[in-house]
């Protein structure tokens, strides 16, 4: 069983805090700006196991791409609008310019990035399939590259084109701390228990 576009996004909406996000940042026009990662997946998570739609979402992932002006400054800039933008929300906001990353990236989590072209490679790049979904903010619409089956179905499949399994598996195991009936798809072994050690 899946779940149809209009279903996965008027449940999205029923969580408060991504209806404002996506009322409010379209008006900022942010270039290729896009509401993505937990704060979408885990919403329908939420709803599907009964819970608070906000519950266990810990941060609220905005990207935009602008390869105008590479500087942190530029981006901080962007940050403190959309920080003004949303201040009175009870909610962590995070905005990350994509365009930058690859600048950053190897001193923070000490592995190469590759320079990225729009908004959507960076999703392109999440660590579990399912997780890649957004919501592009300038017209509503849905990216998702990998439709929303495995998502509705709470199935989790590291991503090829980012095959960190160490990673992939410490974040699945957080994810079943909050939604047990998950579960990991793991290629090398199969169907793995998710309960974590």
């Amino acid at each position: 069983m899946s779940l149809s576009e209009q279903q996965f996004m008027e449940s999205v909406r029923r969580n408060p805090i991504n209806a404002e996000l996506l009322s409010r940042l379209r008006t900022l026009e942010v270039p290729e700006a896009i509401l993505t990662a937990g704060c979408l997946v885990q919403t329908v998570w939420n709803l599907k196991s009964g819970y608070d739609p906000q519950y266990g979402i810990k941060d609220y992932d905005v990207f935009y791409f602008d390869d105008a002006d590479l500087s942190w400054e530029a981006e901080d800039l962007v940050i403190r609008n959309v920080q003004q933008a949303v201040a009175d929300l009870p909610a962590k906001v995070e905005v990350r310019n994509q365009a930058r990353v690859h600048l950053w990236y190897k001193d923070k989590f000490g592995a190469e990035y590759p320079k990225l072209q729009k908004a959507e490679d960076g999703i392109d790049r999440y660590l579990t399939l399912c997780t890649r979904v957004g919501i592009r903010l300038h017209d509503g619409s849905l990216y998702a590259p990998d439709g929303l089956e495995d998502m509705w179905n709470g199935i989790l499949r590291l991503n090829p084109a980012n095959p960190q399994r160490g990673l992939f598996l410490d974040k699945c195991a957080q994810y079943v701390q909050r939604w047990p009936w998950l579960t990991i798809v793991d290629d090398q072994i199969g169907d793995c228990d998710p309960q974590p050690q």
